[in-house]
C-alpha cells in the first residue's frame, strides 16, 4: 500500500477545503492511502517548527502534498517554519529524496500572487530531492462559455490554485474538483513508481475539455434548480 500525506496550513478553513478534496482524490485510487496533517500555530516554538512526531510520520510516506494559504504574495509564515525545519536533519540525510511531491494554495484575490507560493513549495520539494507533480488539466474559464465551475479555471499547472471570496467559506466547486483531480493524479503516479502499476494517460483536446466543462456547468445548474 502506497502512503501519501497532505500537509497543510489553513487560516480560516478555505485551504483546508482544498486539502480535504486532495485527500479525497488520493483515497479514490486503489492501493493508495492518504492522511491529513495540519500545521498549527502551537507547533511553532520560539519561531521554529517543533513537531517531530509529524516529521517522523512524513518520513514514512511515499509522497507529500504541500499546501498553505497565500498571505501577502507568499507562503504563510507558519508553513514556512515547517518547511525550514526539514533542513536538519532531513535535507542533510536526503530522507525525502525521490518521494513524490505536489502543492496547492488559496487566496481571496483572483491572482493574489499565488504562483509565488507554488514556486516556493516546488523549490523546497526539489531541494529535498523530491519528484514534483503538477496539474495536468487544460485551462478553464478562459472563453465566453466558461464558468467558475470549470476545472483549472485559474489556469495553474505548477500546482492547484483556489480562490475563495473573503465573505464566503470555501473556494469554487471548480477549484475544489481540480484539487481532487490533482490528488488522484499524485496517487496514480506514486503507485506507478512504487509498485510499477501501469495506467492509461487521460488526454483531452481543448474542444473536448470545454465540452466537459459545459456539461459540468449544466449539471451544477440542474442541482440548484
Amino acid at each position: 500500500m502506497a502512503k501519501l500525506a497532505v500537509v497543510f496550513q489553513s487560516g480560516k478553513g478555505h485551504t483546508k477545503t482544498l486539502a480535504d478534496s486532495i485527500l479525497k482524490g488520493i483515497n479514490s485510487v486503489e492501493g493508495v492511502s492518504g492522511s491529513l496533517f495540519e500545521i498549527r500555530g502551537q507547533d511553532i516554538q520560539e519561531g521554529r517548527f517543533a513537531n517531530e512526531g509529524l516529521m517522523s510520520a512524513l518520513d514514512n510516506c511515499d509522497g507529500i502534498v504541500l499546501g498553505c494559504a497565500t498571505y501577502m504574495g507568499s507562503a504563510s509564515a507558519i508553513f514556512k517554519a515547517f518547511l525550514e525545519s526539514a533542513f536538519q536533519p532531513r535535507w542533510f540525510e536526503q530522507r525525502w529524496k525521490d518521494k513524490i511531491a505536489a502543492g496547492f494554495t488559496n487566496s481571496a484575490s483572483q491572482n493574489g500572487d499565488k504562483l509565488t507560493t507554488l514556486f516556493q513549495l516546488s523549490i523546497f520539494a526539489m531541494q529535498m530531492g523530491m519528484i514534483w507533480v503538477g496539474v495536468s488539466d487544460l485551462p478553464g474559464n478562459n472563453w465566453s462559455g466558461g464558468a467558475r465551475s470549470d476545472l483549472n479555471r485559474l489556469g495553474s499547472w505548477v500546482g492547484a490554485m483556489g480562490q475563495s471570496n473573503a465573505d464566503e467559506d470555501k473556494p469554487s466547486i471548480g477549484d475544489i474538483d481540480t484539487a481532487e483531480r490533482l490528488g488522484a493524479r499524485v496517487a496514480v503516479i506514486t503507485r506507478r513508481i512504487k509498485d510499477g502499476v501501469a495506467y492509461e494517460t487521460e488526454r483531452l483536446s481543448e474542444p473536448g475539455f470545454r465540452k466537459n466543462n459545459i456539461a459540468r456547468k449544466d449539471a451544477l445548474a440542474g442541482l440548484r434548480d
